[in-house]
């Protein structure tokens, strides 16, 4: 079988560990050729693509980014743009896709499958772990521990010069980043998306915090919204798949504290820092272990499922579950973390 596999949506630590293991596997034990498209949904699209083989994945399991490019290019808002990937593949002698990307990248998947009969397995891949179908996505952990970091280093100078320091994470409509992080992070404050946050409780809990002499660290979602909306933080600018770019609650929260408290604050927003670079060990294995199941599936010609960690286990289930319902925090974990706030 001769198959196309692409990145598509943000980079993310562990897709080159994704590649390497479908690669690995599908030519040295199910003997599949691989085409490589570059930049997502582009590549097929304009059929942009070049063998890919065992010796052009040795050597990336460590590198953060992916060696095929991405791009938030949606073949849906393109014209014709089932048909041409559908010609493009047929052209090239393609006989099926993995997709391996988020929410858009598999809706778009789910839809080409469905709609048009492509046979496509998809691979979930997303720092924000906001899928529904699986416990966890490759990325995450990395992003974790990156943003973990920071706020450990920022407890050290919000000591020194006793400011509130506010580290803004990524998280548009989900804050498990923030969530973990802050929690691991020792975090006086979390503020997440599916929380509206009271900007006098929050300058409470920096007060509460001031009292006990030490000095607030917030941890803020990019997404986080205080109660009734905060719409001019936001760049109306959307991506082809309709999303506004979002960014600039840090700073809004630094101008607001220092006001209504009259403690110096600063902002600092990690931003594509925690996407880039080397995964962790678990990002590398999940990743590697999504691969090694995906390219089973495909041998199988289980077309229109996506590899999902179900527990320790990786499980099939469909492309259209897999973009069904965004997982976000409940209020319950969220709970978890108050008792730590202040």
């Amino acid at each position: 079988m001769r198959i196309g596999v692409l990145t598509g949506g943000g980079d993310c630590p562990g897709l080159n560990a994704v590649i390497r293991a479908i690669v690995r596997k599908g030519v040295e034990h199910f003997g599949h050729e691989f085409v490589g498209y570059r930049d997502g949904w582009r590549g097929p699209l304009e059929g942009d693509g070049a063998p890919l083989g065992v010796p052009e994945v040795r050597g990336i399991l460590p590198r953060g980014g992916t060696i095929l490019g991405a791009s938030r290019t949606n073949p849906f808002k393109e014209d014709d743009g089932a048909a041409r990937i559908a010609e493009n593949l047929s052209a090239a002698g393609v006989d099926s896709l993995i997709a391996i990307g988020g929410e858009d990248t598999l809706g778009a998947a789910a839809r080409l499958h469905d709609e048009h009969g492509i046979p496509i397995v998809g691979v979930p891949k997303t720092i924000d772990n906001d899928l529904s179908a699986t416990d966890y996505t490759f990325g995450f952990d990395t992003a974790v521990n990156i943003a973990m970091e920071a706020i450990d280093r920022l407890h050290t100078t919000a000591g020194s010069h006793h400011r509130v320091l506010i580290a803004e994470v990524m998280g548009r409509h989900a804050g498990w980043i923030a969530f973990h992080a802050g929690l691991a992070g020792g975090a006086n404050v979390i503020l997440i998306p599916e929380q509206p946050f009271d900007i006098e409780r929050v300058c409470e809990l920096v007060g509460r915090r001031y009292d006990a002499h030490f000095a607030p660290i917030v941890v803020v979602s990019e997404g986080a919204q205080p109660v009734g909306g905060l719409p001019e933080v936001q760049d109306e600018k959307l991506d082809a798949f309709g999303h506004v770019r979002l960014g600039g609650i840090a700073h809004w929260l630094e101008g607001e504290i220092e006001s209504r408290t009259g403690k110096e604050a600063r902002a600092t927003v990690l931003g594509h820092v925690q996407r880039g670079g080397t995964p962790t060990a678990f990002d590398r294995v999940l990743a590697t272990r999504f691969g090694l199941h995906a390219i089973d599936a495909v041998d199988a010609k289980r077309w229109g499922t996506m590899t999902a960690l179900r527990g320790t286990e990786i499980q099939l289930v469909e492309l259209t579950e897999a973009t069904a319902e965004l997982k976000t925090v409940p209020e319950s974990l969220y709970q978890e973390a108050e008792v730590f706030f202040g």
